[in-house]
């Protein structure tokens, strides 16, 4: 009896790079196109390069049941390349997709070629800061605070860049497409000497789902919130920066969210003093 065949995925996948691992899944960098059929010669004559990817990979649990798990993982990369999909229809910027092999576990996007806002607000490093910084990217020391020091490589003041997450955060729910996972470390500033130019992208749609209700827009920003409160000292400004422009762009919507996530704070502070 011969033995499973790897499919083209997993074999895809022994020739990354890991770079982090969570609970759910690995990430993984790799070049889409490792050994391109042209010689290296002609491929620098015709200008093409070949492009790095982040795939990420939801492996298999030993503590589900296997169809219970085959079946959540198939359904769950998915649903991330489903609102990834349509967010890119909607022109939300988010990274696009190079490919899906949901029985595999495993989605391939676009790799983001700059850091996650957490680390330019100087909120520390995590373990996703190892797969967009450069081991040759040191900051350097200066007068000002670190995170003004780090958006000036960017061209861009922080008032910008909160407009820029506000702005991003409305056309995802003008999508209907609830993140559900909003927090500093899931948005990438892409570096202005990329391709694409300064962008503030949305990342990790693991949790996302469709919802027209305004009291779960409501609460994807109240999540956020908590995350500004938690990660970055005195943003209070920062997230109402984040909100004037939520609201800019949301318009006539605004007001029902504003009531929602009114009583949704509400909420979370009697919960908080309950324990």
């Amino acid at each position: 009896m011969t033995g499973q065949t790897k499919s083209p995925s997993l074999k895809l996948l022994d020739t990354a790079e890991k770079v982090s691992q969570g609970a759910e899944a690995k990430i993984y960098r790799v070049q889409l196109h490792p050994t391109p059929v042209c010689s290296s010669s002609a491929a620098a004559e015709s200008g093409e390069v070949a492009e790095k990817v982040l795939l990420k990979y939801r492996f298999r649990k030993q503590y589900r049941h296997p169809s219970l798990d085959a079946s959540l993982t198939k359904s769950r990369v998915a649903g991330e390349a489903r609102a990834l999909i349509r967010c890119l229809r909607s022109g939300v910027n988010v990274p696009g997709i190079r490919m899906v092999d949901a029985p595999e576990g495993i989605l391939g996007i676009e790799w983001i070629d700059g850091k996650s806002v957490r680390f330019l607000l100087g909120g520390g490093a995590e373990g996703e800061e190892e797969i967009v910084e450069d081991a040759t990217d040191e900051p350097e020391e200066g007068d000002l605070p670190p995170e003004e020091d780090q958006l000036q490589e960017y061209g861009i003041s922080q008032d910008a860049l909160m407009g820029m997450i506000g702005t991003e955060i409305a056309k995802m729910h003008q999508a209907d497409i609830i993140h559900g996972d909003l927090t500093t470390s899931n948005m990438m500033l892409r570096h202005p000497s990329s391709r694409k130019g300064l962008q503030l992208v949305l990342i990790d749609f693991g949790l996302a789902y469709t919802s027209t209700l305004v009291e779960d827009k409501a609460v994807d920003l109240y999540v956020l919130e908590r995350a500004f409160s938690s990660t970055h000292p005195q943003s209070e400004p920062l997230f109402a920066g984040v909100l004037k422009a939520y609201e800019t762009r949301m318009g006539k919507d605004w007001a029902a969210i504003s009531r929602r996530l009114d009583d949704v704070r509400l909420r979370g502070r009697k919960r908080s003093m309950v324990g």
